[in-house]
């Protein structure tokens, strides 16, 4: 198994991500593509001290994109979306 801290990538704070922490208790990072639903549970667990519930994956494919005649096209990405037991969160904003 990898280390923890590079399986998860970053955290994802947008607005839907803050709605869904505030209301359902899940919190939602950016993952290494081939990490499986298992190493994202250890690795929240080991990295933040919390109880995860559940966890849901989603991938993510890079679109094609043009700049003049040559294109590229973007990597693809994972995220994982953790459900948390009643009562743990994780606060990304705390001044230590």
């Amino acid at each position: 198994m990898n280390n923890p801290h590079e399986i998860l990538l970053r955290p994802i704070l947008s607005e839907r991500a803050s709605e869904m922490s505030e209301r359902r208790g899940q919190v939602t990072f950016r993952v290494l593509p081939h990490a499986n639903k298992d190493q994202i549970r250890q690795a929240v667990q080991t990295v933040y001290g919390v109880k995860v519930l559940k966890v849901r994956t989603s991938i993510t494919h890079g679109k094609v994109k043009r700049r003049g005649q040559s294109t590229g096209r973007r990597p693809n990405t994972k995220k994982a979306m953790v459900q948390l037991a009643a009562g743990d969160t994780i606060d990304f904003f705390a001044a230590e």
